[in-house]
């Protein structure tokens, strides 16, 4: 089987570990051109990860070897794109998130959907060895139902962070936490855990940041399948440590956390599953590593060869979207919210 085309859009913080990614990938697919609105942008990430750079992204929906395009830019810049390169036939990867609103990412699952095109979304935490091997346990039973689910994510950004323009707003972000950084572990959440049916929250914006939107959300949770959460998503806890999800379930308890799955069983001794890694939780966001996008990117170059879907679609993403959206619409409204499961 031939090596697949991919043409990539964007280039900004959220590139890097997509360059690390596709170098190690460079015997499976081949990266047809690399382009971003800056012209010494777009140049320097070429150069980093010794890829070709484009004239423009017409150029690369235009080339015939390009068989998919993987749209890196913030998200006020990506329903055109998707427009032009699901137009052209190519199947889409889409960082996260989808869209600034539950409505637009709709649009974009739309489009690909009427293009016939494939669209995969970025949330790499699904492939981690430990998210792996939990996703398995749950399928097969192995730790009975699940009674109660506690999500963190206690990270820090500095003001610079939030400096850059448009960064922490609705018009370019879409949001604050939890679009912007809560969104992965909330993905995960639904992956393991189902649907949820119903949130109480609370969102709102700490002295410690100037920015439009929020960086601290607290809430509850009640889930499709019986069992009740939690949530605290903030930017304002220095100095920042790592998501986690606990899953309380009939035969243990399980931590997923730092990339590690430990899990104290109630009938023996407790057992602990892959190896502690960072996850950009401090003053770094970009401090993890990048196999997991290279694990993700090569499942959806594999999905576009073989006709199958990937690992994780465009609907799946809409899962998260509308999980967002109920959080903040709780908060505006100061109450319950029911999430419709149709």
């Amino acid at each position: 089987m031939t090596k697949p085309g991919l043409a990539v859009i964007g280039c900004g913080m959220g590139a890097k570990p997509h360059g690390g990614a596709l170098r190690e990938l460079s015997d499976r697919i081949e990266v047809r051109g690399v382009f971003a609105r800056s012209p010494e942008r777009r140049a320097g990430f070429g150069a980093e990860y010794g890829l070709p750079v484009a004239k423009s992204a017409e150029a690369l929906a235009a080339d015939p070897e390009v068989k998919a395009a993987l749209i890196l830019t913030p998200p006020n810049a990506r329903e055109d794109l998707v427009r032009l390169f699901a137009g052209a036939g190519k199947h889409i990867l889409s960082e996260k998130p989808l869209e600034r609103t539950e409505a637009a990412a709709r649009q974009i699952v739309g489009i690909c959907e009427d293009a016939g095109v494939q669209l995969g979304v970025v949330f790499q935490h699904r492939f981690r060895e430990a998210s792996e091997r939990l996703a398995a346990m749950l399928a097969e039973g192995a730790l009975g139902q699940i009674r109660a689910v506690r999500v963190e994510v206690p990270w820090w950004r500095d003001q610079a962070y939030y400096d850059e323009p448009g960064r922490g707003t609705y018009d370019r972000d879409g949001g604050g936490v939890l679009i912007s950084q809560a969104i992965h572990t909330l993905d995960l959440m639904l992956s393991l855990t189902g649907p949820v049916a119903s949130v109480q929250a609370m969102a709102a914006t700490t002295a410690f940041h100037r920015m439009e939107a929020e960086d601290f959300v607290a809430g509850g949770m009640r889930f499709a399948n019986g069992a009740v959460g939690s949530l605290m998503a903030t930017t304002a806890a220095y100095p920042g440590e790592a998501e986690s999800i606990r899953l309380d379930c009939d035969k243990g308890s399980v931590l997923l956390k730092s990339g590690t799955l430990t899990i104290d069983w109630r009938d023996r001794d407790q057992e602990v599953i892959g190896e502690s890694a960072a996850t950009g939780g401090g003053a770094d966001p970009m401090a993890f590593p990048h196999d997991w996008h290279r694990d993700l990117i090569a499942d959806f170059m594999e999905a576009v060869q073989t006709g199958r879907a990937p690992r994780v679609t465009g609907r799946d993403a809409l899962q998260v979207h509308q999980l967002i959206a109920a959080l903040e619409r709780s908060s505006d409204e100061g109450r319950r919210i029911d999430i419709d499961q149709g």
